[in-house]
């Protein structure tokens, strides 16, 4: 009788661990997780990436066609409406063309009566709305003209952060302390409040009030001397430096090997290019909020401010919105560059997209296929060239396909045409340690050959 009892008991501990077990699990993503090496072998310096979750998330940086060019020369905007503060210098043609597709981008319902009051003059700055929209076109000519560092030659458009919808889905509030159980251990000091815009970490939920508008906080985890000698950086400010750098690689759908090395996470040195280019758009976020969009608060109705009396700021996944790159570096401000100073724009769909500032090639393929063509393989010459007259340089490859065809199959399609120029390479003699295979795409925003492709790209 002991015996059974202890057998029955046993049975229950076991069937009691599955279901706990099953319970962790639950929190865990279920196979498959595919990675893309991002440095050398044995480093741990890889993305890792959810298939599932990658579909949906490209179809939501597909861009839209560009609207028809239309002439650059006649009367100028400031010349034939009123009340034009921004655009003037450009053609009412221009002008018109540019209003028309904003209209499309943030309020695709409501079109010009959004900003404009029904039955007013255009000119009239009766609703906030187009005070807002105002200073938000400024504020775009700004990031285009002088965040290169962040931006480059793609920049961005309204689409980048609005895609149809009249307020960003992607903006943050600063968040009310929560009070404690009692009151000697006063509030919660924004801990541990499972927040969106931390990635839903258990790690400070307003860490973007310290770090992403005015009066900043230096971000620090590490100290550089001893505590006696004046070291402030405290465990509370890691667990805030940590929470910005979930809520970034979240926005941006990156793990830390995205810009950290993982033989040392705070040296500069041997650090992967994008931590640059995330170091200055921090920066470039800081200088939006305080200098754009803060300042607008007092034009903004109670109902579209948030719990504390805050204006909706900006944050990485505002224009990044899951995506490494924003519309996966499809540059709309080719076809408006009105919205920036760029040069060499085509204002029509179908063309090619404007070469990236380092870019060695792009392979084009047929509909559906990832053998190399004789003109991709003298691409790939190219590349190989470049790539043998400097020894510093590697070579970044990003595969595409266009919107058509079943995602999945895309997704594969994407990473097989990578991995044909890859062997290309390979085989004409660049070193294996000298190609990066970034994180498959494909969907760009067409269904032109354009769309097809690999970019071949020089990184150090």
């Amino acid at each position: 009788m002991m015996k059974a009892s202890s057998g029955f008991f046993r049975s229950i501990s076991i069937a009691m661990a599955a279901l706990a077990a099953s319970t962790l699990l639950t929190g865990c993503e279920r196979p498959p997780i595919d990675t893309v090496q991002h440095g050398f072998r044995g480093t741990g310096m890889v993305q890792v990436y959810n298939p599932r979750i990658l579909v949906p998330e490209t179809y939501k940086n597909v861009v839209p066609d560009a609207l028809p060019a239309v002439p650059s020369d006649g009367p100028r905007a400031k010349d034939v409406y009123k009340n034009v503060q921004v655009l003037g210098d450009v053609s009412t043609a221009e002008f018109t063309r540019l209003m028309v597709a904003i209209s499309q981008w943030v309020a695709p319902k409501e079109q010009c009566a959004y900003c404009h009051a029904p039955g007013e003059d255009f000119s009239s700055d009766s609703m906030y709305t187009k005070v807002v929209a105002r200073r938000m076109i400024q504020m775009t000519q700004a990031i285009n003209s002088r965040w290169t560092a962040h931006v480059s030659q793609t920049g961005v458009t309204c689409y980048t952060c609005h895609r149809g919808n009249a307020n960003p889905e992607e903006v943050w509030f600063r968040s009310p302390q929560h009070p404690q159980a009692t009151r000697a251990l006063g509030n919660d000091a924004g801990q541990n409040k499972a927040s969106p815009n931390v990635g839903l970490s258990s790690l400070p939920y307003d860490a973007l009030r310290d770090y992403l508008s005015s009066n900043p906080k230096e971000i620090r985890a590490n100290g550089a001397t001893a505590l006696p000698t004046g070291n402030r950086a405290s465990i509370k400010q890691a667990e805030f430096t940590y929470s910005l750098m979930m809520h970034m690689s979240d926005g941006l759908g990156v793990n830390c090997t995205y810009c950290h090395n993982t033989q040392n996470f705070a040296k500069w040195e041997g650090a992967p290019p994008q931590r640059v280019t995330a170091w200055h758009g921090i920066r470039m976020a800081r200088d939006i909020n305080a200098t754009y969009i803060e300042p607008l608060t007092s034009a903004f109705p109670t109902a579209r401010l948030g719990p504390v009396g805050d204006v909706a700021k900006v944050n990485c996944a505002t224009c990044h919105q899951g995506a490494y790159k924003p519309l996966y570096g499809v540059s709309m401000l080719r076809d408006y560059p009105q919205l920036g100073r760029v040069t060499g724009a085509t204002g029509a769909t179908g063309q090619a997209a404007a070469a990236k500032p380092g870019m060695l090639g792009r392979v084009l393929f047929d509909t559906g296929r990832s053998d190399l063509s004789a003109a991709a393989k003298a691409e790939i010459d190219k590349a190989v060239k470049a790539a043998m007259a400097d020894a510093s340089v590697k070579i970044a490859l990003s595969g595409f396909t266009d919107r058509t065809g079943n995602p999945q199959a895309n997704l594969d399609l994407a990473r097989n045409r990578a991995v044909a120029v890859r062997d290309a390479l390979t085989a004409a003699g660049v070193p294996a340690a000298r190609i990066d295979m970034r994180k498959p795409e494909f969907v760009v925003g067409g269904a032109d050959a354009n769309s097809r492709r690999v970019d071949l790209v020089a990184a150090r």
